[in-house]
C-alpha cells in the first residue's frame, strides 16, 4: 500500500502568496540560525558544515535525468564533492522513464552509484526491486538536523530511510510577461474566474494568454493537480493519490470540466493544442519572454525551476518576469511540492558520503546560488539564493514544515504516473487535443491506473 502523508488543510496557505509578483511571507522556520556553512569538517581540506571522509582513489557514477542549465549547475555540486574528498564523480545523463533507464544499466551490470530519482514511487519501486541501498548514519543524522520529518519520511520505506530528498519544487506558480500585463491593462488573479478574465484581457491586447508545455506530459499533471487539490481538497487528493478513489469519481469530472474552460479555448493557448503538444517545457517558458511587445504568450505555469529557462532570456526576474500563486479553483489556492531524491544503488563508503553531502547545507548552498533551485534543506541561508522572489520561496518551504502536499502523479507507479506516452501524461495529452471528452478521458485515466496499481 502507498505511503500516505497525511497533511492538514494548513497546507493550502503554507506556501504564503505571491503578491506584486514577490512571495510574502509573514514568518518563517529554520533558516540562518541553523546555518553554519562556514565551519566544521576539514578532513578533506575543504570546510563546511559536514565532515567528509578521504576518498583519494575512489570513483561514483551519478545518474539524473536533468539536462541543460539544471545538469551544469549541478555538476557544480559533484565538483564541490570531488574538491573536498579527493573523489572522481561522473554525471550520466538518464532518460525517462528513469526506473526503466536504470533497469537496463543493472541488466547490464553497470548501475550508477547514485540516481536521483524525480518520484516517490520510483524510490518504492527501485527498493521493492531491491536496487535502493539504506543510507547510512551520518547522512540519517543530517537528514534530523536539516529536514523537517515530512521530508525525511517522503524518502523511506517501511520505516526505513532510503532517498535524501536533495532538490524541491514549488509547483503552484503562474510566471508572466510583465510587459504584456502592463500593456493589456491586466492584474495578478486569484481565483480561477479571474485567471480566465485576465486571460481573455491578454488576449484582447492581441497576445495569446498561455504558454502550454504539452510535449511534457508532466506539465499537464502538474495543471490538473493543482486545479484538483484547490476544487475537490487534500483529502480527496490523498484519496486519488492512492487510488482509494476511482478516476471515475465526480471530483475528477469537476477538475476535467474546470481545465477545458482553458484547454478547450484554442485561442488561448500559444499554437493551439497541436502547437502545445509539439511544444517542450524549456520552450513553453523562453517564449513566454522573448519576441519583445510580442511575445507568443503572455503567461506560462510551472515551478520556481521555471527560472532555470528565464535565465536564457533577456528577461530578469522580478522586473521583466513576474509571479503569482496559481488561482483558488475552490476555496483554497492550492499548495503543491515536487522533489528529486538521491538513492544509493552500489553501496559504498564513497557513495554513503554523497548521500551525506547531498543532505547537507552545503551541497544545497551550492547550487541555491546559482539559481532555478529550492531546497527543502531547512539549514541552507535564504541569502543564498539569487534574488528576492526566490529568497521569499524558499522561505516559504521551510515555513511550511511538513504542511505540503507532494505531486501526484510522482506518488503513482511510475507506469502510471511517470512515463512519456503512457498513463496519466498520455491521458491527458489527449484530452489537451480534445478537452470536450472528459467521460472518455476519466475511463482511460482509471483503467491505466488499475493496471498500474495492481503491477
Amino acid at each position: 500500500m502507498r505511503r500516505n502523508l497525511r497533511t492538514p488543510r494548513a497546507a493550502q496557505a503554507a506556501a504564503a502568496a505571491v503578491v506584486a509578483g514577490t512571495l510574502i511571507l509573514t514568518a518563517c522556520g529554520g533558516g540562518d540560525k541553523d546555518n553554519d556553512n562556514d565551519s566544521g569538517g576539514k578532513e578533506s581540506g575543504g570546510s563546511g558544515s559536514v565532515s567528509l571522509p578521504k576518498l583519494d582513489g575512489a570513483s561514483l557514477e551519478v545518474a539524473a535525468v536533468w539536462t541543460g542549465s539544471e545538469q551544469a549547475n549541478f555538476k557544480k555540486v559533484l565538483a564541490e564533492f570531488e574538491k573536498r574528498t579527493g573523489a572522481k564523480v561522473t554525471f550520466v545523463p538518464a532518460q525517462d522513464p528513469i526506473i526503466n533507464f536504470l533497469g537496463s544499466k543493472i541488466a547490464g551490470g553497470a548501475p550508477p552509484d547514485v540516481a536521483l530519482l524525480p518520484q516517490v514511487g520510483a524510490i518504492k519501486q527501485a527498493v521493492d526491486k531491491k536496487w535502493a541501498k539504506p543510507v547510512g548514519s551520518e547522512a540519517q543524522a543530517q537528514l534530523a538536523k536539516n529536514y523537517s520529518q515530512g521530508w525525511q519520511d517522503l524518502g523511506k520505506v517501511d520505516g526505513k530511510q532510503y532517498g535524501v530528498y536533495y532538490k524541491a519544487a514549488n509547483k503552484s506558480l503562474v510566471w508572466y510577461n510583465n510587459k504584456v500585463f502592463e500593456n493589456a491593462g491586466a492584474s495578478e488573479p486569484k481565483t480561477w474566474k479571474d485567471f480566465l478574465a485576465t486571460a481573455r484581457t491578454v488576449y484582447d491586447s492581441g497576445v495569446t494568454p498561455v504558454s502550454v508545455g504539452g510535449a511534457d506530459g508532466w506539465t499537464l499533471t502538474d495543471w490538473f493537480e493543482n486545479v484538483y487539490l484547490s476544487q475537490a481538497g487534500p483529502e480527496k487528493y490523498d484519496q486519488l493519490a492512492q487510488h482509494k478513489i476511482k478516476w471515475t469519481d465526480p471530483s475528477v469530472k469537476d477538475a476535467l470540466t474546470t481545465l477545458a474552460e482553458l484547454w478547450g479555448n484554442k485561442d488561448y493557448i500559444a499554437g493551439g493544442p497541436d502547437g502545445a503538444l509539439q511544444t517542450e517545457f524549456p520552450a513553453s517558458v523562453t517564449q513566454t519572454f522573448t519576441g519583445g511587445d510580442q511575445p507568443k504568450a503572455g503567461m506560462v505555469f510551472e515551478g520556481d525551476f521555471a527560472q532555470v529557462n528565464i535565465a536564457e532570456t533577456k528577461a530578469k526576474v522580478g522586473t521583466d518576469a513576474k509571479v503569482f500563486p496559481f488561482p483558488a479553483v475552490g476555496d483554497k489556492a492550492p499548495v503543491v511540492s515536487g522533489g528529486d531524491a538521491a538513492v544509493i544503488l552500489k553501496d559504498s563508503k564513497a557513495a554513503q558520503a554523497l548521500a551525506t553531502f547531498l543532505a547537507s547545507p552545503d551541497a544545497a548552498t551550492v547550487q541555491a546560488k546559482l539559481g532555478g533551485y529550492l531546497s527543502p534543506n531547512k539549514g541552507v541561508s535564504p541569502s543564498a539564493y539569487p534574488n528576492a522572489v526566490q529568497q521569499k520561496m524558499a522561505e516559504a518551504l521551510i515555513a511550511a514544515g511538513d504542511d505540503f502536499r507532494f505531486d501526484m502523479s510522482d506518488q503513482a507507479p511510475q507506469a502510471f504516473g511517470g512515463t512519456p506516452g503512457k498513463g496519466e501524461w498520455k491521458a491527458l495529452q489527449d484530452f489537451l487535443k480534445n478537452p470536450k471528452n472528459v467521460a472518455g478521458t476519466q475511463a482511460k485515466l482509471e483503467a491505466d491506473a488499475t493496471a498500474a496499481y495492481k503491477g
